[in-house]
């Protein structure tokens, strides 16, 4: 059971995140973790820090959840090893350059007979791990190529972006659990599946929701938003989050089954139902 977390902010806010509380609304224990990360987009470019280790002993993930980092776009996660080794080059989220912007990847779930179909000879883009998560996010970037031949000044458009990141998730989600976090710096992609709950001590067959989103309003008072291992600047703005599990029982929306949706900004531009 990975964890997923997300936030989009039209101006970049402080996040300051512990990856080990998030875990716990999981169902996850530090001692079946395989690793964490987290990236703060910035610009074109992005800060990304992780480790294939428990975040429970991480001096680096504790400075993380005390001292965050300002960004309008962040994705995190949290790794129970499945396919690949706990090691650095396997662990989420996963990134590489395209178009003249980093672009970030990470998955919850797993894709059944990727490797099978994707030989590594036929991709401009190759993965670095063993995972199928990050051979899948190479597959994604293949698809995307073609639309990012203006370079950085000129992205394309959301809609086309989302046609193509919808249409990757429908064809991947055919192998497995498939919750999808993506971003190109400009607009945070999301794709909601299914997910194992934990359940009395076991673990569940996957069902949804797969993710849920909360929406930050803008408040008068711009508080910050607080709950478990997470503390989101507040301010007159709008944000969005999204999460594995709702952090708490304000306002999160499960996000139904197989759904692609586009934030940009803290707002949804686009959601497509594939």
């Amino acid at each position: 059971m990975c964890e997923l977390f997300a936030m989009s902010s039209k101006e970049p806010t402080h996040v300051n995140y512990s990856l080990n509380e998030f875990a716990k609304h999981g169902g996850l224990t530090y001692h079946n973790k395989s690793g964490w990360g987290i990236a703060y987009f910035e610009d074109r470019d992005l800060f990304l820090v992780k480790e294939p280790t428990p975040a429970h002993d991480s001096p680096l993930a504790h400075y993380i959840s005390q001292a965050g980092r300002k960004s309008h776009c962040v994705i995190a996660h949290v790794r129970l090893a499945t396919i690949g080794e706990p090691t650095m080059r396997n662990t989420h989220p996963f990134r590489r350059a395209l178009g003249g912007h980093m672009h970030a990847f990470a998955h919850n779930g797993t894709l059944d007979g990727i490797h099978d179909d994707y030989p590594l000879d036929k991709l401009n883009y190759t993965p670095i791990g063993e995972t199928d998560s990050e051979l899948g996010f190479c597959v994604l970037l293949e698809a995307l190529r073609p639309l990012w031949v203006g370079g950085a000044d000129k992205p394309p458009s959301v809609e086309d972006r989302l046609s193509v990141f919808a249409k990757f998730a429908s064809e991947q989600r055919q192998r497995g659990s498939s919750n999808f976090l993506y971003s190109d710096g400009d607009v945070l992609f999301a794709h909601a599946h299914k997910r194992v709950y934990e359940e009395f001590g076991l673990d569940s067959d996957p069902r949804p929701p797969g993710l849920s989103i909360k929406r930050c309003m803008s408040r008068e008072d711009k508080a910050d938003y607080k709950t478990g291992g997470l503390n989101v600047g507040g301010g007159d703005q709008m944000t969005a989050l999204l999460a594995s599990v709702p952090l708490d029982s304000d306002g999160w929306e499960p996000l139904p089954e197989g759904v692609a949706i586009a934030l940009q900004a803290g707002a949804e531009v686009g959601r497509i139902p594939t």
